[in-house]
């Protein structure tokens, strides 16, 4: 489980800014059995700018991130990360087909997929997909991804204690077996597809249900999320 806190100041209708940090709680397995894992992540902060337009809308986010987390938890990589995202969208009423592309030298957390592992290493993702505007506060998320890394990678698995060798591993997944792993791109390189249902009972509440299955990996995940924005709930207006 990720609880993720976090505070953006929007400067005006493009430009904003924000900082935050992420706190993990997991089930972990060590040399004497599974134990509990929790602790913070790394540290992040974001510029982001926005450009709409009847043709196309257009969002680039910048993030930083600063190594405040344990590495041999799983919760940083050690380094130092960026990411830069670009995303491109158009409204054709109910339905948003989007596509974004970005670079990174760590492969990030999505709403609807968090991995099991962190990692060191330059990559390229893509994800291009639609969003569906379904009756009564509904909306729906089909999506699918690719990661492409190049050079040297390093995963730090979030569910192998520091030291341990767990079972598994197979279709790559080394993150199931050691807590830390170096090697070539294949380490990470991945590719899937992504469904997302997101409900919104009230203004500053969404409630988020998605599953992922991931293809290089083969391995489904299945996410639950809760985001509350404090802004919204103390000042309905805005």
């Amino acid at each position: 489980m990720t609880l993720t806190s976090s505070a953006v100041y929007r400067f005006n209708q493009r430009f904003s800014a924000g900082v935050g940090v992420p706190i993990y709680f997991d089930r972990v397995s060590t040399t004497t059995g599974t134990t509990s894992n929790a602790g913070l992540g790394d540290f992040f902060a974001a510029l982001g700018a926005a450009w709409k337009n009847p043709a196309l809308n257009f969002t680039t986010t910048l993030t930083g991130s600063a190594p405040t987390g344990d590495k041999n938890k799983g919760l940083s990589t050690g380094h130092a990360t960026f990411d830069w995202t670009n995303r491109v969208d158009h409204d054709f009423g109910r339905v948003t087909p989007f596509a974004s592309a970005g670079i990174s030298n760590s492969v990030s957390n999505t709403r609807f997929f968090v991995r099991p592992f962190t990692s060191f290493g330059m990559a390229a993702h893509f994800e291009g997909g639609m969003d569906v505007d379904l009756a009564h506060s509904f909306s729906l998320t089909l999506s699918g991804y690719d990661i492409a890394p190049w050079g040297n990678q390093t995963v730090f698995s979030r569910i192998v204690g520091h030291g341990a060798v767990g079972p598994g591993g197979a279709h790559g997944r080394v993150f199931e077996t050691n807590q830390q792993t170096s090697g070539g791109a294949s380490l990470t390189r991945d590719d899937g597809f992504t469904i997302g249902l997101t409900a919104s009972p009230k203004p500053y509440l969404d409630l988020e249900l998605g599953y992922t299955r991931s293809m290089a990996f083969a391995m489904n995940t299945v996410a639950f999320g809760a985001v509350l924005n404090v802004s919204k709930l103390f000042h309905p207006a805005q």
